[in-house]
């Protein structure tokens, strides 16, 4: 297993979290983190609008991916912990790392805006 590996796994993991497809997400974990899916999913904000990789390192025998995901009204940091099961990279740990709100337009302060001409 190389960062090449890892990275491509990592963009398809993202890719599915994106488009919503928790179900293929999830073929990127571990049995054990899957009999814990609940608390894992927690971690996430989801739907997820905005998923990208972060960071990259290699640590130990794995890898350490820090993901960024943004969704209606937070960002959350998230560290993966990536290892080789049966020959493919494979999400084994994750942990939250940080969480931001995000602003929420304000509809109202816009009409305000529009009707003063101002936007």
């Amino acid at each position: 297993m190389d960062e090449p590996a890892v990275r491509s796994q990592a963009q398809a993991f993202c890719d599915a979290l994106a488009a919503g497809d928790v179900d293929r997400a999830i073929e990127d974990f571990s049995p054990e983190l899957r009999r814990n899916i609940g608390e894992v999913l927690a971690l996430l904000p989801l739907p997820a609008n905005e998923v990208a990789i972060d960071s990259i390192d290699h640590g130990g025998t794995g890898y350490n991916v820090i993901l960024r995901l943004a969704g209606e009204v937070d960002e959350v940091m998230i560290q993966t912990r990536w290892k080789d099961r049966d020959g493919r990279p494979t999400i084994v740990e994750a942990s939250h790392l940080s969480k931001t709100e995000r602003a929420i337009p304000d509809a109202e302060a816009d009409d305000e805006a529009a009707a003063d001409g101002s936007a």
